[in-house]
């Protein structure tokens, strides 16, 4: 079924994934877009962060050109060591990948509306958003549907850690302990800061004590 010429959501009644003081609200994947990423971050609380420190390098990056807008609230962008306070309307354009950026929150229920893609290249998903598709499902404790949308992602992104070590925790929760080890152990060669998170990782739990597991174990 093809979806109508047009739609119209309200941010507000959009779906919302907490993460430690960070709200993740998908934009792209419900709406159907193809050409170009967009999604939203919150947060409840002044001092909160509103978007993670990174740069679009890493593993689970897609190398974009993003432009930030403040859409309700206050933040205090810090982009390549440089501050820059940023009111509800302002536009915080990034076109460095390289740049390391992160913005917190200034106001209760600062909202930010991030916008990327790769200059001079058609549009491609960045490997990391494969999770925000696979959430839903693994909120819903359905496992093994988290475990297919992530191998689908595997097949788009071949040995990309970001995504091997999400389906390794998928793979764990849902039973397929060979499976989930074997994964999680060539995240962590790729990127061995995959070692780190998986020692605190609950989702890794049912294979921890397994011989081989990565992080070595309780």
């Amino acid at each position: 079924m093809s979806r109508p010429p047009f739609e119209v959501e309200r941010l507000d009644e959009l779906d919302r994934f907490p993460q430690d003081d960070v709200v993740t609200v998908p934009i792209r994947i419900p709406l159907g877009i193809g050409a170009f990423g967009v999604n939203a971050y919150e947060t409840e609380e002044a001092g909160g962060t509103v978007i993670e420190e990174h740069d679009e390098l890493g593993a689970g990056a897609g190398r974009h050109e993003e432009l930030y807008v403040v859409l309700r609230g206050r933040a205090r962008f810090t982009v390549a060591g440089e501050e820059t306070e940023a009111l509800a309307g302002t536009l915080v354009f990034v076109r460095d990948p390289a740049a390391r950026r992160a913005a917190t929150a200034l106001e209760p229920k600062t909202t930010v509306l991030v916008v990327g893609g790769t200059l001079g290249k058609a549009f491609e998903p960045s490997p990391w958003e494969s999770w925000l598709q696979a959430l839903p499902l693994y909120r819903a404790r359905d496992y093994a549907g988290a475990v297919e949308v992530m191998r689908g992602a595997l097949a788009r992104h071949p040995d990309n850690p970001n995504v091997l070590y999400n389906l390794a925790c998928c793979e764990a929760l849902a039973g397929e302990r060979a499976d989930a080890l074997g994964h999680l152990a060539r995240a962590v060669e790729l990127d061995p800061r995959s070692r780190g998170w998986a020692e605190a990782d609950s989702d890794l739990d049912s294979i921890r004590d397994e011989p081989g597991f990565p992080a070595g174990g309780r």
